[in-house]
This record gives C-alpha cells, structure tokens and sequence, in this order.
C-alpha cells in the first residue's frame, strides 16, 4: 500500500491556498464593489423619493397613513420590500416602496387619484451599481378622456417630456396594460444624472397636481367610476401579470396580494373611505 507521507502532504496545502486565496480574494472584491454601490445607491434613491415628497408636499397637504401589516414585506426571506402610505389631500393615495436587494436598488411612486379626473401616475427608479432606469408612466384610468382639461394635462405632460430628451431612451417590455398608457417616460443615465432623473421625477408630479388645482372635485357617482376604474388596473395587474406583482403573488399569495394593493399600494379601498 502506497504511504501518503507528511512531505506529500505539505505539498499539497499550499498548491490548495494557491487555488482557494485568489477565490477568496475575488469574493471579498465582489462583496466590497456590491456594498460600496449598495450604500451609494440606497442614498440616491432616497434623495429621489425625498425630492417628490417635498414636490408633493408644496402643492397639497401630505398626511402618513398606516400600512398595518405591509410597513415591511419579506420577500424569498431575503429581500425587505419598505412601504409608506400617504393621502394626499382633495387628489387620492400615494405609496412608496423601497427595497435593496444588493445588486439593484428600487423605488416605486404611485399616485393614485379618486378625487380628480387625473391620470394614475406610476414611477419606477432603478439602481444597479453605476447605470439607472428610470420609469414614468401616466395611466387613462378617468371616466372622462376627452374632458378638455384632461387633454390639455397631457399635453403639458408631453411638453415636459420633451425637457428630457437629452437622457438615453430605452423601451420598456410589452405588456397587457399598454393601452392605457398615455405619456411615458423611459429613460437610462447614469449616477451623475440622478440630479436630472430626480427633477423629472418632481416635475411630472408637479404637472399632474398643478392640473389638479384647476379641476372640479368629481361627484361622488364620478368618484365610484374612477376608483373602479383604478382598481380594474390594480387588479388587471394580479390577473394578468407583471414583474413586482408576480413576485408578490408568489410569496405573498393571491388574495393577501389584492389586499395589499387595494388598501395601500393603490388604496382604492382606502382612500376616503
């Protein structure tokens, strides 16, 4: 039988950290990049909702309300999906969801009128290390689409979009709700632009509550109309599909998940009642 002598496997060992030392080096490189990106990111998403809430904030008055039981939603026992919940006084909700999953940092803006003939307004910011994607989107979710007033919004909106046309356009992925898309903005950057994606950001909620100091309150038949109307996308959303909601679906299950949109993503039910 042949003898493994100490000699032997002396030698072996540093042939092993000669392979497992560099490993080790490149992970902890790895792990370094990601934190060093992550903590960088989550301060500039956070600037970003910052700036729209004071936007928001200067217009109409902004009262905190409760999410109960989504304040904080795990997602794969990984990922920590952080949501607030406003009213924004005489317009409808406003949530904003935050989360750092490492590698990408997200937040999600959305406006949800009941007391005006506005659109649904949906933002999405995402970080990933040094490159942004910045979704913002305004949904035909009015009972009046040829109101005069609603036309001239989006028109102004269309104006507003035409500031940004110095930042890289990108376009978004197919989807079943396209339709009620009206004006979009789809942009790329850079860290160096979040100065700009942040004011664009500020101004498209700007120019939708601008208008709404211009409208009527609907009447309470219109309100019914217009929250249904809202909700019809919210729960399109769970029948249909879409990146976030399939993930919610999933961990959170089907029924927990309507809840969750209905009481505080959109509020529909919520929302002056």
């Amino acid at each position: 039988m042949k003898k493994t002598t100490a000699s032997g496997t002396s030698r072996r060992f540093p042939l092993i950290w000669k392979i497992l030392i560099p490993i080790l080096a490149l992970i902890l490189i790895i792990v370094s990049v990601i934190a060093v990106y992550s903590a960088q990111n989550v301060k500039a998403m956070d600037k970003a909702v910052d700036a729209a809430l004071s936007t928001i904030s200067q217009e109409y008055t902004l009262t905190p309300e409760d999410p109960a039981n989504y304040e904080e939603i795990k997602v794969y026992n990984i990922f920590n999906f952080h949501v607030q919940q406003y009213s924004v006084e005489g317009v409808g909700n406003l949530s904003v969801m935050k989360v750092n999953m490492g590698f990408m940092q997200m937040a999600t803006l959305i406006l949800t009128p009941i007391e005006k003939n506005l659109p649904l307004v949906s933002a999405d910011y995402m970080y990933q290390f040094g490159k942004r994607t910045s979704y913002l989107e305004f949904y035909d979710c009015v009972p009046d689409l040829e109101d005069e007033a609603y036309q001239s919004l989006l028109s102004d909106l269309s104006a507003v979009k035409e500031k940004y046309t110095g930042l890289e356009d990108t376009t978004p992925t197919p989807a079943w709700y396209d339709s009620l898309k009206t004006v979009g903005f789809y942009k790329l950057g850079k860290a160096k632009d979040d100065p700009t994606l942040d004011q664009m950001l500020c101004d498209g909620f700007k120019t939708v509550l601008d208008s709404a100091k211009e409208l009527p309150t609907l009447t309470e038949e219109e309100m019914s109309a217009k929250r249904k109307l809202c909700k019809d996308y919210s729960d399109g959303l769970i029948s249909n599909g879409g990146i976030s909601t399939d993930v919610f679906k999933e961990q959170l299950g089907e029924d927990t998940t309507r809840d969750f949109f209905d009481q505080v993503l959109f509020g529909t039910e919520h929302y002056g009642n």
